[in-house]
C-alpha cells in the first residue's frame, strides 16, 4: 500500500465516514473553562471519544478495516495494547466474524475482559506490544486470517480520521487539535482530514515518544517503550505509513510526564466525573500542566480516548 503524505486524503475519510457511520457512535463534545481545572479562564472543548462503542476511537478504524477488506474463513487477528483489541473484537461480533487478539502482559485488566467479552479468542503474549505483533503475524501466517494493523494500515487511519470529519461539524471554529499519539494512526487520520487548515499537535508521554524521535531521525525509528500509558502509547516506533502524513501535516509534538497524565486523570475525574484511562488523558494533561500554552485567543479541542480502565476512587489512592 502506499506509504506517502497522500495516500489518505480528506476526500477517502469521508466516503469512509458514510461506510461506517451505522456501526460507530457520535461521540459528544463539552465545552469548558480553563478556570475549572485552576488555569487561566481559556474556552477549550473536549472531543469524548471514551463514549465510543468499545471504550475508544479504535472502533473506527477497526469497523473501516473489515468493511472495506476481504476477511477470509478464518476470519481476522489483530495485536493490541488492549484498546485495538478491543474494537476488532466488538466490531468482529457485530459483523459475524471470528477474531483472534494477542495482547501483552502490560494491558489492563479491564481491556482484557472487554476483549473476552466479545466473544474473542484471546491470547496473552509477551510484555510489550511488539512482542504480541510478533505472535500475530505468526497467527496470519499459520491459519490465513486477515491482519487488522492497529495504525499502520491505510484502512485504519482512513477510519480514525472520521473522528476530525465529525469534530469539524461539532465545533467548526477550532483553530488546534491536542491528540494522545502510539503509533500514530489517529494522529495520522486527523491530520490527513484536516490537511494543514489547523494545528494538529501530537502529545506523548515522555517514557514513550516514538513520534518526537521519528521526527528528530527524519524517519521512524525505535523509541523508549514504557510508562503509565505503555498498554496503549508505546509501541515502540511509530508507522511507516503514519509518517509521511504526520510529517507534512502535523510537525508538532509535546511531551508529558507520567506525573502530569496521572494528574489529568484525577482532574478530569474531579471536575467532570469522566474517568479515562491513562492514555485518553494524555492529550489533556498537555494543557493541564503547561507542557503546551495556548495563545490568549487560541480555541483549543483535545481528544480524550479511551475510557478502558477500572474506575477510580482518586482521593483514595493518594
Amino acid at each position: 500500500m502506499d506509504a506517502s503524505a497522500d495516500a489518505v486524503t480528506s476526500e477517502m475519510i469521508a466516503q469512509c465516514e458514510r461506510l461506517i457511520r451505522p456501526f460507530v457512535r457520535r461521540t459528544p463534545v463539552v465545552q469548558v473553562d480553563g478556570a475549572e481545572f485552576g488555569l487561566p479562564s481559556h474556552p477549550l472543548t473536549l472531543k469524548l471519544e471514551l463514549l465510543q462503542h468499545s471504550g475508544s476511537f479504535k472502533a473506527r478504524g477497526a469497523f473501516a478495516n473489515l468493511l472495506t477488506r476481504d476477511v477470509p474463513k478464518a476470519g481476522v487477528v489483530a495485536a493490541s495494547g488492549g484498546n485495538h483489541g478491543a474494537a476488532v473484537a466488538y466490531a468482529a461480533m457485530k459483523l459475524g466474524k471470528p477474531a483472534k487478539i494477542f495482547v501483552p502482559s502490560v494491558s489492563s485488566p479491564a481491556k482484557v475482559q472487554r476483549i473476552r467479552d466479545y466473544g474473542a479468542d484471546l491470547t496473552i503474549e509477551g510484555e510489550r506490544y511488539a512482542d504480541a505483533l510478533a505472535a500475530s503475524e505468526a497467527w496470519a501466517q499459520q491459519t490465513g486470517a486477515l491482519p487488522v494493523p492497529a495504525f499502520d494500515q491505510n484502512e485504519t487511519i482512513m477510519g480514525q480520521g472520521t473522528l476530525g470529519l465529525e469534530l469539524a461539524g461539532q465545533a467548526p471554529d477550532i483553530d488546534t487539535l491536542l491528540v494522545s499519539v502510539g503509533g500514530g494512526g489517529l494522529v495520522a487520520g486527523l491530520a490527513a482530514w484536516y490537511a494543514g487548515r489547523i494545528k494538529v499537535i501530537g502529545v506523548e508521554p515522555l517514557a514513550s515518544p516514538t513520534l518526537t524521535r521519528a521526527f528528530e531521525a527524519g524517519h521512524p525509528v525505535d523509541a523508549e517503550a514504557g510508562g503509565l500509558a505503555a498498554d496503549s502509547l508505546a509501541p515502540r516506533r511509530v508507522g511507516e505509513r503514519v509518517f509521511p502524513i504526520v510529517r507534512k501535516y502535523a510537525r508538532q509534538t509535546v511531551l508529558v510526564s507520567d506525573a502530569a497524565i496521572a494528574d489529568a486523570q484525577e482532574t478530569l475525574w474531579r471536575a467532570l466525573r469522566i474517568v479515562a484511562e491513562p492514555g485518553g488523558a494524555a492529550a489533556f494533561s498537555a494543557i493541564l500542566s503547561g507542557a503546551y500554552k495556548p495563545s490568549a485567543d487560541e480555541r483549543i479541542a483535545i481528544i480524550v480516548s479511551g475510557g478502558n480502565t477500572a474506575a477510580v476512587d482518586f482521593d483514595r489512592t493518594r
